[in-house]
C-alpha cells in the first residue's frame, strides 16, 4: 500500500509526533543531542578532546548516556562562568543575573542552550519541500515535540504549550513541547535531574495524550525506529490499553513511522516489529524514504468532513459559552432564515445543515493562509458570497487551488476590470519608477497620501518583484483597507494569471 493510500482511509485528523530529524531537515542551526552537547564542550573549553573524555565515562550497556553527559557538561558550565564573570559567556552571566534578582534560578547551561535554538535558519534547498509542509496545517490536529527550536510554530502557528500547561488544554490547534522550549530554558529537559522530575510529572500528561492516541492517527517524523520517544509512548498506550484487544488493532493500524532514508525515493508503507522490555512486540506501520512530500501531500489532499481549523474554531466558541459569554438560542429547520451572527454552532443533521466558513473580506484576510495550505475545502464557499462588480477579490490564486469555482470566470474579468482602472486613476505624480517598497516610502517627493498608489502603479508596471510585495502583504494584512485590496488583486493577478 503506498502511503497516500494509507493516509487516505484516515477519518479523524492525524497528530504529528516531532522529533529532531525534522529540525535537521529544514534547518541550518540544528543539533543532535549528540551534537549539541558537543558544540557546548567545545565553546566551552575549545578543546575537542574533552567532550570525548566526557563520553567515555559515560559508555554503559553498549550506548553513551546522554543524560548522564549533559549533567556533567551543565555542572562544569556553571561553574567555568560562575569563576569567569565577564569573560567569553558574560552576556549569558549578564542574563543569569538579571534572573536571580528577581528570584528566578535558571542554569546558565541552559540559558546557552535556548540561545543556540532561539533563530531560525532555514535551508534554501528545503523550501518547496517546506511548502508542502505548511499545506497540511489544515488537517492536522496536533503536534507532539520533543524538539526545544520554534520551528514547528513557526511552520504551522498552533498554540504553543510546555510544562503543566499542556494539562487540561485545548488539544485541537496546539503544539505540546514536552521537553521544553528555547523561549523557557528553566523548562529544558536535558539532564537527570530534568528527566528524573519529568517522568515523575508526565504521567499526568501521558494521560491526557492517551487520548490522543486513541481517537486519531499518529504520525512520528524526524525519529527513528529505535527511539526511546516511541518506546516510551508505545508503552505508556499499551500499559493501559490490553495488547491483544480490538481496541489496541485499531491504534496499532493508526500508527505511521516515517524514517529518513537518503535519497530512498520509496512511497510503499511496510510493517515493522518493535519490541517493548524485551517481552511485548508492537507491529506498527513504518515506511523509510527521503521523499517527505509524498507524506504531506498525503495529509493535504485529505478530504474529512470537518477541517481541523473547524473544531479549533467550535472549540472555541464552547469556551466562551462555559466562560459565560453572550448565547442567543435559534431552534429552525431552514439555515437561511438565520441572520449572520458573530458566531453560529449548529447541531444537526448533515442533511440540514452546511457549513459558511467566513466573509469574503476575511476570506482575504487570510489570502496566504488559504494559499499556503491550498485549502480548497473553504474556497467552495467563494460561490456563495455576494462580490459586488466594484469590489477588490483576488481570484486567481483561489481558481488554481480550486478549480470548480463557478464564479471564477466573472470574478477574473471583474478584477482585472478594477485593477485598469484603478491604474488609470492614479495621478502622473505617483507614476514615478521605484524597484522597492522602501525607496517609494521614503521618496519625500511623493506625500503621504500619494504613497500607495506609487506602489501599486510599480506593483502593476512589474518594477517592484513580486516576492518584495508579497512579504509586505504578509507582514500588514488588513480586513478593511482597500489600498491593501487593490495591492492583493494586483500581486493576485500578476502572481497566478495564466
Amino acid at each position: 500500500m503506498t502511503v497516500q493510500e494509507f493516509i487516505a482511509q484516515y477519518r479523524n485528523h492525524p497528530i504529528l509526533f516531532v522529533g529532531t530529524g525534522i529540525s535537521l531537515r529544514y534547518l541550518k542551526n540544528s543539533f543532535t543531542w549528540d551534537g549539541l552537547l558537543s558544540k557546548i564542550a567545545f565553546e566551552l573549553t575549545e578543546n575537542s578532546e574533552y567532550y570525548f573524555d566526557v563520553k567515555g565515562q559515560c559508555y554503559e550497556n553498549d550506548k553513551f548516556d546522554y543524560l548522564k553527559i549533559a549533567t556533567i557538561i551543565e555542572t562544569k558550565f556553571n561553574l567555568a562562568l560562575q569563576d569567569d564573570r565577564n569573560g567569553k559567556f558574560k552576556h549569558i552571566n549578564d542574563i543569569y543575573y538579571e534572573n536571580m534578582q528577581k528570584g528566578i534560578n535558571i542554569s546558565r547551561f541552559k540559558i546557552y542552550i535556548s540561545e543556540l535554538f532561539s533563530t531560525i535558519d532555514f535551508k534554501e534547498d528545503m523550501i518547496e519541500e517546506l511548502k508542502d509542509l505548511k499545506k497540511i496545517r489544515k488537517n492536522v490536529g496536533s503536534i507532539i515535540t520533543t524538539n526545544y527550536d520554534g520551528l514547528i510554530e513557526n511552520i504551522f502557528e498552533f498554540t504553543k504549550l510546555i510544562g503543566n500547561n499542556i494539562l487540561l488544554s485545548n488539544p485541537y490547534g496546539s503544539v505540546y513541547k514536552i521537553h521544553g522550549c528555547y523561549e523557557d530554558p528553566q523548562k529544558i529537559i536535558i539532564t537527570e535531574n530534568d528527566y528524573q522530575i519529568f517522568d515523575n510529572k508526565f504521567e499526568l500528561i501521558r494521560a491526557q495524550l492517551l487520548s490522543l492516541f486513541i481517537h486519531n492517527p499518529i504520525i512520528f517524523l524526524g525519529y527513528s525506529v529505535g527511539d526511546d520517544n516511541i518506546k516510551k509512548i508505545l508503552k505508556t498506550i499499551f500499559s493501559y490499553v490490553e495488547p491483544n484487544s480490538e481496541l489496541a488493532t485499531k491504534i496499532k493500524n493508526n500508527f505511521l513511522l516515517v524514517e529518513y532514508g537518503k535519497g530512498i525515493n520509496n512511497e510503499v508503507i511496510s510493517e515493522h516489529d518493535i519490541v517493548l522490555d524485551g517481552v511485548l512486540t508492537i507491529r506498527i506501520n513504518k515506511i523509510r524514504t527521503d521523499n517527505f512530500s509524498s507524506i504531506y501531500n498525503g495529509i493535504s489532499n485529505l478530504n474529512l468532513p470537518v477541517t481541523a481549523l473547524d473544531i479549533r474554531k467550535v472549540q472555541n466558541i464552547v469556551k466562551e459559552i462555559y466562560a459565560g459569554g453572550d448565547i442567543k438560542v435559534s431552534i429552525t429547520e431552514d439555515l437561511d432564515t438565520l441572520k449572520n451572527g458573530d458566531k453560529i454552532l449548529a447541531i444537526g443533521s448533515q442533511k440540514t445543515i452546511s457549513y459558511h466558513f467566513e466573509t469574503g473580506p476575511e476570506l482575504l484576510a487570510n489570502y496566504f493562509k488559504v494559499i499556503d495550505e491550498s485549502n480548497s475545502q473553504i474556497l467552495k464557499l467563494i460561490d456563495k458570497y455576494k462580490i459586488q462588480s466594484k469590489q477588490y477579490f483576488a481570484i486567481f490564486g483561489f481558481s488554481k487551488i480550486n478549480t470548480g469555482i463557478e464564479s471564477s470566470p466573472k470574478l477574473k474579468k471583474q478584477q482585472e476590470n478594477n485593477i485598469i482602472t484603478c491604474i488609470k486613476q492614479i495621478s502622473a505624480q505617483c507614476q514615478t519608477e521605484h524597484k522597492t517598497i522602501e525607496s517609494v516610502i521614503i521618496d519625500e517627493h511623493i506625500s503621504p497620501s500619494n504613497k500607495m498608489n506609487c506602489v501599486l502603479w510599480n506593483t502593476f508596471y512589474d518594477n517592484i518583484p513580486l516576492d518584495e510585495v508579497e512579504l509586505y502583504l504578509r507582514e500588514n494584512p488588513s480586513t478593511t483597507s482597500t489600498e491593501y485590496r487593490k495591492l492583493l488583486s494586483i500581486y493576485d493577478l500578476k502572481k497566478y494569471k495564466d
